[in-house]
């Protein structure tokens, strides 16, 4: 899907949008690496899973997915690969878990089973047209929002951003790959 390959390279490239996008300070980047994980035997493959580095015991494991189309089944799959996950790796750490979605329309109304995991605090579901205003936002939540924008608005909005990139940050701080 286009939309997790965006998302990979985003935070790949640049993982501190994915703590700012779910309101962990920016300096909880540096103990994390950031993977797109298959989970054999039934090949459930996560979007993206941020480990802690140096095996730190007090800082979560974070499974990010990206759900840009509805899918009345994406919360038991979801579950089920976290917890295949879980029962297979050898990090003992507490976990959370990250939905992105474009806007709520997207997101499956099939959610009575789960209700209990998506009220316990443990997963946080972010909807990218209500982060805010494009020109109010950082440039990496800024960045991440183009993405759900109408073809005709995303043109413009890209112009706007790489201005700002080219205001705001000096040369040094650029992301190449923005620019072009």
């Amino acid at each position: 899907m286009k939309t997790d390959t965006i998302f990979y390279r985003l935070f790949q490239s640049f993982p501190s949008i994915f703590f700012e996008l779910i309101e962990v300070p920016a300096r909880e980047v540096n103990n994390y690496c950031f993977d797109s994980v298959e989970v054999k035997q039934l090949s459930f493959r996560i979007d993206g899973v941020f480990l802690p580095q140096e095996n730190n015991r007090n800082t979560p494991i974070y499974f990010c997915e990206v759900q840009f189309q509805k899918d009345d089944n994406f919360y038991g799959r979801f579950f089920a690969e976290i917890f295949l996950y879980l029962s297979k790796a050898k990090l003992t750490n507490d976990w959370r878990g990250v939905i992105i979605y474009p806007n709520r329309r997207v997101e499956t109304d099939n959610i009575q089973r789960y209700q209990d995991m998506l009220t316990s605090g443990r997963v946080t579901r972010l909807y990218l047209d209500e982060l805010g205003n494009l020109n109010q936002t950082s440039i990496g939540l800024a960045t991440v929002q183009l993405i759900t924008l109408p073809e005709a608005e995303a043109i413009d909005a890209t112009r706007q951003l790489i201005q700002r990139v080219r205001n705001e940050l000096t040369p040094d701080q650029k992301p190449q790959e923005l620019l072009q």
